[in-house]
């Protein structure tokens, strides 16, 4: 990472909180302590979760909206240029966050392919009930 990145970087490098007050900062941490931090942390991350996928399936909600618009008006399933342009946004923001773009752009793969077969339903939809 550039000496740039790294001053604009909030990636997962940076996630890493201070140990609250009162946690032992040894080596040795007050096991009790730990595992009520491991809770809290783990809590925070199910929430994240939680939102994470809330917006996946609006996303998907949004994907269909847009199938049905291409079925209604005769426009391909496929755009491309479009599917291009998704990726390049995702890979620019995994780098300027300090994720890595290799794995954003396969999780937007894993996305852009679920995209398409709910398009494709739609689409076909219009075929096999006209």
């Amino acid at each position: 990472m550039t000496s740039a990145q790294q001053s604009h970087s909030t990636g997962p490098q940076e996630a890493v909180a201070p140990a609250p007050e009162g946690a032992s900062t040894g080596l040795v941490a007050d096991s009790e302590t730990a595992q009520q931090v491991l809770q809290s942390l783990r809590d925070e991350l199910d929430g994240l979760d939680r939102s994470l996928l809330e917006v996946l399936r609006q996303r998907l909600v949004c994907c269909c909206r847009i199938g049905l618009h291409k079925r209604n008006h005769a426009i391909p399933m496929m755009q491309p240029h479009r599917i291009g342009i998704v990726q390049e946004r995702a890979a620019a923001f995994a780098v300027e966050h300090g994720m890595s773009p290799v794995f954003v752009r396969t999780l937007y793969e894993l996305i852009i392919t679920e995209t398409c077969r709910l398009e494709d339903e739609i689409i076909g939809a219009s075929a096999t009930s006209g």
